[in-house]
């Protein structure tokens, strides 16, 4: 990974091969950009026609450079691109970034073409960026190896963000928003169709960077997970926030995706959850990206998310208040000493109580924030701070309230964040360093995703150790019957129904007895029919032992007539619970292993109230995922009703986690539904199971399973 930092962001030697003079050429502008911004390393335009470019010796090929260039900037388009790529494999170049189009993105011919490039370039190790990619740029070396608009249209300034994006535009509009905003940009890095690099790839080299402070994503597709796990790894372990789009949410956005960057987009919740489980951020567009970073670049890490707010305004403090409810941040309760020194600070008929209203007396005392904010800043209580100022002018000493800010968050560390719409107020603020916005709702919700993503980096990693040797029965394939389904969950610690698989009718009679007796459940049992109801073959509040033995006849001749296995007949105990929930697995073809848990019965599949997690995870993180449902009030109870065992069922979900972990690939999908949940303290029980079997890698092969849980 550091040779990517090495040879494709700070080269010694870049070639451009299909070079121009003309600055606003494609193959002229690299060159224009390299000379302007300071790049120190040798320039080679290759270009047969010419013999000098933009000051520079032109070359007629590769061949006739005086050196190996460590990367080569491929301009040309058509069949000579792929000629040019085989030429710099074969020259020993060791990065390559190809800007045409016509590639993976446009049907199966061009995938073609673009495999057979990605072949060359790795038979001599080099390695590919693009092809169909605006290129590479890194204002802190000079080597820019692209050819954005952007960098004339908004000059560069080297700076502390790092921008890795599949698109090149989405690269252009995040770089021209954060400039907008007078902050510095380092990389701006766009990896086209990913042929062979991709933007977890490049994302772990710009996190090498010890200037970079903060780290921007967008992404499509996410082709490969591992590089992108390793990069937040790194990023976590230096305390650099990655801030990601993913695009693609919709079924129209994969659409437009797999046509834009030859990418298929994954599934949207498998992503959030990829996201959440190595602390990335996710937003939805590069404007709320542009709009957090200065946040971020201050370094605000808050204790929690309780919030003061400040206003000289009471239906400001009114709205204020709202706004952070909407966002999820509480109002801090200030002790009564804090508010008897705010007290002290403000006119009687001001408000010391949070929020603050520190009243019109602000025209006449411009002090007040000064003296208001250090009153405040000792309280435990208060971890964010947010100033609202919906009017001032003539007559306000706005200078010395963006001084009084300043100097508070300096002296504290606690974030502050203003809201003027004023031109007039804000600059000022800015100018102070402040982070000031046009309104509450921008203003809050910065700093509840700075509050938020604080929390996501700080929660403890979760290891689960030696996962389990899950053993399917011998031969399985497609589904495993119930009573099999059951049995390896039962092995595993997943507390299941009491059963009995019955090959007569008077073992279904004497099973009666043994589970329990009335009432009782009564199913078919068959490998080849997973959804049983559907046929009738399941009956409930069996009464007796001479009903449960007339159904065992009933289903038996049944799944003769519908000629599939007769794996039996089970008795099984019926168990009732306050609700009812679904745990559910499957080896995602992208992302391995992964759990999902949720809301239950027949209706699962229309209302998916559902929430995913990747292995390996924690007890507690079940709990704060089933916390983000639609049902979530019901959890606590409700008009009476207890609260219910999520424990328990957590318990289940983590024993699944750790099941299709272990199984390592064997296991494709498993489906609990109904899982019966009681009220607190009654713990939680499977009473339906359908297993179904994977192709499990051949001896040797990797296994799919979490690297973490693999080296725990």
């Amino acid at each position: 990974m550091h040779d990517l930092l090495t040879s494709a962001l700070n080269p010694r030697s870049v070639a451009i091969i299909g070079a121009s003079d003309n600055i606003h050429k494609i193959g002229g502008r690299p060159i224009y950009y390299m000379q302007r911004h300071g790049f120190r390393g040798a320039i080679y335009p290759i270009n047969p026609s010419r013999a000098e470019i933009q000051g520079h010796t032109s070359y007629a090929s590769l061949a006739a450079l005086p050196e190996v260039p460590d990367l080569a900037l491929v301009v040309v388009g058509g069949d000579k691109t792929v000629a040019a790529v085989e030429e710099c494999a074969a020259r020993g170049v060791k990065s390559a970034v190809v800007i045409a189009s016509g590639f993976g993105e446009t049907g199966p011919e061009g995938l073609e073409l673009q495999r057979h490039m990605v072949a060359k370039a790795r038979a001599t190790g080099m390695r590919l960026y693009g092809p169909n990619t605006q290129g590479l740029a890194n204002f802190g070396t000079g080597a820019i190896a692209g050819f954005s608009t952007m960098f004339i249209e908004v000059p560069p300034q080297d700076g502390p963000i790092g921008i890795v994006s599949q698109s090149g535009g989405m690269s252009a509009m995040a770089y021209g928003l954060l400039r907008g905003r007078g902050l510095g940009v380092r990389h701006v890095h766009a990896t086209g169709n990913e042929a062979d690099v991709t933007v977890g790839e490049l994302a772990l080299a710009v996190a090498h960077d010890p200037d970079v402070k903060l780290l921007l994503l967008y992404l499509e597709s996410i082709a490969n997970p591992e590089a992108l796990a390793a990069a937040a790894a790194h990023a976590r372990e230096r305390d650099l926030p990655i801030i990601a789009i993913k695009a693609g949410r919709s079924a129209g956005g994969q659409k437009a995706a797999s046509s834009h960057t030859g990418s298929l987009a994954n599934e949207d919740r498998t992503v959030d959850a990829f996201f959440r489980h190595h602390g990335i951020w996710r937003v939805r567009d590069p404007h709320e990206q542009a709009r957090a970073a200065q946040a971020y670049l201050k370094g605000w890490r808050p204790e929690g998310r309780r919030l003061v707010v400040i206003s000289n305004s009471g239906a400001s403090c009114v709205m204020g208040a709202d706004a952070a409810d909407d966002e999820g941040l509480p109002l801090a309760e200030l002790s009564q000493d804090t508010q008897r020194n705010v007290a002290a600070q403000l006119p009687g008929f001001a408000t010391a109580s949070n929020p603050i209203d520190i009243t019109a007396a602000l025209l006449s005392d411009s002090g007040l924030f000064g003296k208001v904010l250090p009153a405040v800043a000792q309280d435990p209580a208060a971890d964010l701070f947010f100033i609202n100022i919906p009017v001032a002018g003539a007559g306000y000493d706005v200078q010395a309230f963006a001084r009084d800010a300043a100097a508070f968050e300096t002296a504290t560390g606690k974030p502050v964040a203003v809201a003027a719409w004023q031109e007039s107020v804000a600059e000022p603020f800015r100018a102070q360093g402040i982070a000031t916005f046009p309104n509450e709702g921008e203003a809050l919700s910065v700093l509840a995703q700075v509050a938020s993503h604080t929390e996501l980096l700080r929660r403890p990693r979760t290891a689960w150790g030696a996962l389990p040797e899950v053993r399917l029965p011998a031969g399985a394939q497609g589904f495993l019957n119930e009573s099999d389904s059951l049995a390896l969950l039962a092995r595993h610690g997943v507390p299941t129904v009491p059963m009995v698989l019955c090959r007569t009718a008077q073992e279904a009679c004497n099973a009666f007895d043994a589970i329990g007796g009335a009432p009782a459940v009564v199913k078919a049992c068959s490998a080849e029919v997973p959804h049983k109801s559907e046929h009738g073959l399941v009956a409930l509040g069996v009464a007796s032992a001479e009903q449960a033995g007339e159904l065992y006849e009933r289903f038996d001749a049944k799944m003769t007539e519908m000629r599939v296995a007769r794996d039996g007949v089970i008795v099984a105990a019926t168990r009732k619970g306050r609700h009812e929930f679904m745990v559910g697995a499957r080896v995602d073809p992208v992302f391995g292993p992964v759990v999902v848990v949720g809301d239950g019965g027949k209706n699962v599949e229309a209302l998916k109230d559902v929430a995913v997690l990747l292995p390996p995870f924690s007890q507690d993180e079940v709990l704060q995922a089933l916390r983000t449902l639609r049902i979530a009030p019901l959890l606590d109870g409700v008009r009476g009703d207890p609260p219910l065992d999520v424990a328990a069922l957590a318990d289940i979900a983590v024993a699944v986690g750790r099941v299709i972990a272990g199984a390592r690939g064997a296991i494709a999908s498993v489906d609990l539904n109904p899982v019966m949940v009681g009220a607190a303290g009654e713990g939680a029980v499977v009473v339906d199971a359908l297993v179904e079997c994977g192709e499990a890698p051949a001896a040797g092969a990797p296994a799919v399973v979490p690297a973490e849980a693999a080296t725990a």
